[in-house]
């Protein structure tokens, strides 16, 4: 679809989410050179309407916002964009600029397991130099089905312990581990709790 900058005056707006909390970060409007800017840099660039030019979110800050996706509207007159969030959005220091926190060490449990899932998926679409779970994804599906079942083995050699601290541990490596070999599968974690809820029903 083409986008309707004409019906903006030249602009349109554009919702800004943080593409592994999904948080609304920011609302901004682009025309078209921005829009232009913003995909061939890979960093959300915005029309100022009261600077009258572009502007690059995080010029000033150092905060970029690095493009994750571009989605149009069902009318093709407002964009929502996933970024990452280099550090607080919004000018007064807050993570967003609706005063949100976007900490995810403050979701509840079953929300951080999908803030990790999105992590790993990102890290897989996204490889960053160093990153352990890039390392995984660079050694192939044998070896990454391989370490879950050596975490797996752990897990269970813990278990005849009394130490809860590694157990802990362990059980937390067999998670994560489990969420790479999701990743590399192309299956999505709520796949297999969709498997859980049919069996529960039963």
């Amino acid at each position: 679809m083409e986008l309707n900058f004409e019906k903006g005056n030249g602009l349109i707006p554009v919702i800004v989410q943080d593409a592994i909390t999904q948080r609304v970060l920011m609302l901004g409007y682009m025309d078209e050179e921005a829009l232009a800017v913003t995909k061939e840099s890979g960093v959300v660039t915005f029309y100022s309407r009261s600077r009258q030019r572009l502007w690059t979110k995080g010029e000033e800050s150092g905060n970029f916002l690095t493009v994750r996706q571009i989605i149009e509207d069902c009318d093709g007159d407002t964009l929502l964009i996933k970024a990452l969030p280099s550090g607080p959005v919004c000018h007064t220091g807050k993570d967003t600029c609706f005063n949100e926190d976007n900490d995810p060490a403050l979701m509840d449990d079953i929300n951080f397991l999908a803030y990790l899932e999105e992590i790993v998926i990102d890290r897989r679409e996204h490889p960053i130099d160093g990153s352990y779970t890039n390392h995984l994804f660079s050694r192939g599906i044998n070896k990454i089905a391989q370490k879950v079942g050596e975490e797996a083995v752990e897990l269970v050699i813990e278990a005849m312990t009394e130490n809860k601290s590694l157990f802990l541990g362990e059980a937390a490596d067999l998670l994560y581990h489990v969420l790479v070999l999701l990743a590399q599968k192309n299956i999505r974690l709520s796949e297999v709790v969709e498997v859980l809820k049919k069996r529960h029903s039963r």
